[in-house]
């Protein structure tokens, strides 16, 4: 069973989170559409946040997971977006289950094949031995060798928590990415076609989704809508709140 953060009243709409995220990435925007009459449903996905942790971990399973959550949680037909990682579900879970959805909206990630390029950030949370009783501090002094970036630094420090007193620990399941991180980047299959309204939204700064990727993309989301996000990178939602919620609000509307 899933984890969720559920928030207000009306039309089911799923969020999914990005990879080494959790459902506390979207608890700003989450309370923005909730105020617009939505029942917000903030997931934390396998192998992340507290939802179960298992030696399986890819795309088949992640979408039988949501299929699992939407009959749990009597969600006839939902609204749903996902982030990256989370975008490559929402997008697997249109394409088999087309009558469970109105509206899916898509940030930042297409169907299509993506090298392995978490390496290094891989390398600074594997570097981090939490036996000998790190202070928080000291996880991201560790993880600074690796990862230049602060933003995705403190992206990765919201996943540190407090297992017992004065013992750290990370809200996601390491060790089964670290075997099967090669299953992120997978593409989808070619022949499955998603024919409903979608949209597309890239980051301005993001190499994730490039032009030449569009008619891809139309191939199997005849009906999408691609559209840019100003002065934003992989996390436009992060990086420009206002924009990314305006076209996304008015996209569901």
């Amino acid at each position: 069973m899933l984890y969720s953060k559920i928030e207000g009243e009306g039309k089911p709409f799923v969020i999914m989170h990005g990879f080494l995220g959790m459902s506390d990435n979207w608890k700003t925007l989450g309370t923005q559409y909730a105020s617009e009459g939505y029942q917000v449903h903030m997931l934390d996905l396998r192998n992340h946040g507290r939802s179960l942790h298992s030696d399986e971990f890819n795309y088949e399973l992640m979408v039988q997971d949501l299929y699992d959550y939407c009959q749990e949680n009597n969600l006839e037909k939902i609204d749903l977006m996902g982030h990256s990682m989370g975008g490559k579900v929402a997008m697997f879970f249109a394409m088999k289950y087309p009558e469970k959805l109105d509206k899916l909206i898509i940030a930042d990630i297409g169907p299509k094949y993506y090298r392995q390029h978490h390496q290094d950030i891989l390398g600074g949370l594997n570097a981090i031995d939490f036996s000998v009783k790190p202070e928080r501090s000291d996880v991201e002094e560790i993880l600074k060798k690796y990862v230049e970036d602060m933003g995705t630094r403190q992206f990765l420090m919201k996943s540190l928590y407090w297992k017992e007193p004065g013992q750290l620990a990370l809200r996601f399941n390491l060790e089964a990415f670290n075997k099967q991180i090669e299953n992120i980047g997978e593409a989808l299959p070619e022949d499955l076609v998603y024919d409903k309204p979608t949209l597309f939204l890239k980051g301005e700064k993001s190499n994730y989704i490039k032009e030449e990727d569009y008619d891809a993309i139309k191939r199997q989301f005849p009906k999408a809508e691609i559209e840019v996000v100003a002065n934003s990178g992989h996390w436009l939602h992060a990086e420009n709140p206002k924009e990314f919620y305006q076209k996304t609000i008015g996209f569901l509307k």
